[in-house]
């Protein structure tokens, strides 16, 4: 069975999409409907922006959702999901890609969700730290014994967790986990406490917006974050997204149950080859590749 899977941000590189913007019609009149969608050129800024530029959370996130959404509608008939699955952000575009959301709702709830996480990390610093070498439940342990807001915020593969939360509470982490034998605890270059507590404001911004959406059927389940199951009821799938950005990323144990119910395949569709090694990690036996066009 084939797996589709979706990257989240930190997958962005200066140049992506422009392949597919010089190659098919579908995708740059895709690309131009994003520009007049967003309100500015985020085709400049993928195309011939800066690294900085485009690491800004308001660019970065609807710059990963065009590359990997517009990869999936030229692939055409050649793109036959039996399961999608998409990390943080990228469960937007797995939506879009197992017809949940349409293109142009897609775009908009991701790019409120980009300015909505934007004004909740102004609100309070925060940040995130990778952990490496320690069993999940001593990481959690860990979080819940330190003072402060510091939680487990992305299960990415056995030995691979992301804590985020306060920064004093991420750094006091930090050094406990050490000392519990992580082979590193490193605080990560990001803007804010993503998939924590501290994203609430953003969560009721982009709750109102899920509810305001119409979500359709789905043409196969999604392996959402949060529930990590095979899901393809409407109503759910808005309930999971709404949680998700105050719920921890769940990626090992959504690759387990998509193994579990039959995936052979897990084919990576868009910017970079992150989640294929995360899935090599989860169960060697998988078969990868990035999507081929």
């Amino acid at each position: 069975m084939n797996a589709y899977i979706f990257p989240g941000q930190g997958a962005q590189f200066v140049g992506m999409g422009l392949d597919l913007y010089e190659k098919y019609p579908m995708a740059q009149e895709l690309f131009e409907e994003a520009n007049d969608i967003l309100g500015f050129s985020i085709t400049d800024t993928m195309f011939e922006g800066t690294a900085d530029e485009l690491k800004q959370t308001n660019v970065t996130q609807p710059a990963i959702y065009l590359h990997s959404v517009i990869m999936s509608k030229v692939m055409g008939d050649n793109f036959k999901p039996d399961m999608v699955a998409g990390h943080s952000l990228g469960e937007f575009s797995a939506l879009v890609a197992n017809n949940t959301l349409n293109f142009e709702d897609g775009l908009r709830l991701v790019s409120q969700r980009a300015q909505a996480m934007q004004q909740a990390c102004e609100l309070q610093q925060s940040t995130m730290a990778a952990v490496l070498g320690l069993e999940d439940d001593v990481v959690e342990r860990i979080c819940q014994e330190t003072e402060g807001i510091v939680v487990a915020a992305n299960y990415n593969c056995p030995g691979q967790l992301v804590i985020s939360g306060e920064v004093g509470a991420v750094n006091s982490a930090c050094e406990k986990l050490k000392e519990a034998g992580a082979r590193r605890a490193l605080v990560l270059p990001v803007g804010g406490a993503f998939h924590s507590p501290l994203m609430e404001p953003a969560r009721e911004v982009l709750a109102a917006a899920i509810e305001a959406t119409t979500f359709g059927n789905p043409i196969c389940p999604i392996y959402q974050n949060v529930s990590t199951t095979a899901i393809e009821d409407a109503n759910r799938i808005k309930e999971n997204l709404i949680l998700q950005l105050t719920a921890p990323v769940k990626w090992t144990q959504s690759v387990e149950n998509m193994i579990k119910d039959g995936a052979t395949l897990f084919t990576e569709v868009g910017p970079g080859r992150v989640l294929q090694g995360l899935v090599k990690k989860i169960n060697s036996n998988s078969e990868t590749a990035s999507a081929a066009l």
